[in-house]
């Protein structure tokens, strides 16, 4: 059962690494033709190394071709993985940082607020090509499985500007349902959810065990366990005043809502520093960057380990494989997808990138109507999805005035800033960020010429001086080299934050 994948961003080690091992698990996949796509040689080199020698050791006749020519890596393929970080972690850390200097505290800064807006901007200054060179290359039934922040952005773009077939994937959902699952004291197995919303706003509108409704039961669940209680303030605090769990962590839920990081004697009190997703200011960004910087200084060693072990039991909880496995066998597979709404969640516009339940099989992704979401939720999701709806067309027509109507739109930025501190913060990450926005040229010169008449007058909002409310130290490799195994284990890790573990008191 031949068929080509394409790995667009290759270079990300834990994930790639990840998501080939759960699809050479699969018996009737492990003859595909598998290719490898990557900017940076240097990244491609070491994953296809590792990768490569996993297949070998497996017992796998399969060559990757690695390649920086995306055309060639996706001539012919049927599923197009893309995983890729536009600007790297050179981006990344302006995305964090400039906000910051506006009151603007992210956690992660990946999939809406100002860092996320932004990431969407490079995206899209990539997915146009993308997408062209798909529709002109690839299998004309391809399907886009995108992982790339932010994913409803991103996701929505491929579809409407692209015209090429994306579904959007993410383990939210899977991550809460272990908590659920967890706090009510089942195995997760045991619980059935449907969940519904937008990628990184889902609400558990049902959790049942044995056919007994438990949403009824679940608040006082979460309160009663010490640990939950204490790393996961803002959920608690939102089904409190929604009346259902959301999917997205502690960190991440509290950057799409006004309500928890507006100010910064206030932040400590909804977060936890445990681990870095539980809240923690630019966390990802920091865990990110101890990741790569370990991994390049230990990839010799890497290679040194014992292969991955391609195994039904060793297949991780993302969708990717499972999607591919059942549109090529026909065995169903039943997850929660991002795809264009269409009247799937009716009370949310039809146009927009919905996360919902569906079923995949040699047919594709089918995606039943749910109906109304609780007016509360679909509210939330509402504010959400405006914001998404101006950065993708801000970043389709390289519209200035849609972007900083995005910004301002943004619940937490403008929980946080006035009009003109948002006017000047996307100048400043404009310009801080040209290399990646070619289609922002001309605004962008335009961009430089205010900030140098404002600085020349003396008008510039001084920024504020500050690492954040709960910023922790970016460990060099020599203070990770005290606990080789734990920086091994981030760097291979493509959830950085499965454990979730409370800060000890």
């Amino acid at each position: 059962m031949a068929c080509k994948i394409a790995f667009i961003g290759a270079g990300s080690i834990g994930f790639t690494r990840g998501l080939l091992t759960d699809i050479l698990s699969v018996p009737e996949l492990q003859s595909s033709e598998i290719a490898f796509m990557d900017i940076s040689e240097h990244n491609l080199n070491m994953v296809y190394q590792l990768c490569q020698r996993d297949i070998e050791a497996n017992g796998l006749d399969i060559r990757i071709h690695a390649t920086t020519d995306r055309r060639d890596a996706l001539k012919d393929a049927k599923y197009i993985i893309t995983c890729m970080r536009i600007g790297g972690l050179e981006a990344f850390k302006t995305d964090i940082e400039i906000p910051l200097k506006y009151g603007v505290d992210q956690c992660v800064g990946d999939t809406l607020c100002a860092g996320g807006i932004m990431y969407g901007q490079r995206d899209i200054a990539v997915l146009e090509g993308l997408c062209r060179d798909i529709r002109e290359v690839a299998r004309p039934d391809c399907l886009l499985l995108n992982y790339c922040n932010p994913n409803a952005m991103v996701t929505w773009y491929c579809n409407k500007y692209g015209k090429v077939n994306t579904v959007g994937l993410c383990h939210g959902v899977q991550g809460g349902h272990a908590l659920i699952a967890k706090a009510l004291g089942y195995e997760t197995k045991d619980i059935d959810i449907i969940c519904a919303g937008i990628n990184h706003m889902t609400w558990y509108v049902s959790v049942k065990h044995k056919g007994e409704e438990m949403n009824g039961k679940l608040l006082e669940a979460l309160m009663a366990n010490p640990e939950i209680a204490q790393t996961e303030k803002v959920r608690i605090d939102m089904m409190k005043r929604f009346g259902y769990f959301s999917t997205e962590s502690n960190g991440h839920l509290s950057e799409y809502v006004p309500w928890y990081r507006k100010r910064v004697g206030e932040i400590q009190r909804w977060i936890d520093l445990g681990v870095w997703i539980n809240g923690e200011t630019g966390g990802y960004l920091r865990v990110c960057t101890e990741g790569r910087n370990w991994f390049e200084t230990d990839f010799p060693n890497w290679m040194k380990e014992e292969p991955k072990k391609y195994a039904q039991e060793n297949r991780s909880r993302e969708h990717g494989s499972w999607i591919i496995e059942s549109m090529e066998t026909g065995r169903v597979y039943r997850g929660h997808f991002n795809r264009i709404n269409n009247g799937i969640i009716t009370n949310l516009p039809a146009d927009c990138v919905v996360e919902a339940p569906g079923f995949v099989d040699t047919f594709g992704i089918n995606m039943p109507s749910i109906g109304d979401l609780p007016m509360g939720c679909a509210a939330a999701c509402t504010s959400n999805i405006t914001v998404q709806r101006l950065a993708v067309e801000a970043g389709a027509h390289a519209d200035i005035n849609l972007l900083r109507q995005a910004m301002m739109m943004d619940p937490l930025v403008g929980a946080v800033c006035n009009t003109e501190e948002i006017w000047q913060m996307t100048d400043e990450m404009l310009i801080a960020q040209e290399q990646w926005l070619p289609q922002y040229a001309e605004e962008i010169a335009r961009a430089k010429a205010r900030w140098a008449k404002a600085e020349a007058e003396g008008t510039l909002i001084p920024p504020i001086v500050t690492e954040g409310a709960a910023r922790l130290h970016t460990k060099t490799v020599e203070e990770m080299a005290a606990d080789k195994e734990a920086a091994r284990k981030n760097a291979a890790e493509a959830d950085k934050a499965k454990e979730r573990p409370a800060a000890k008191k």
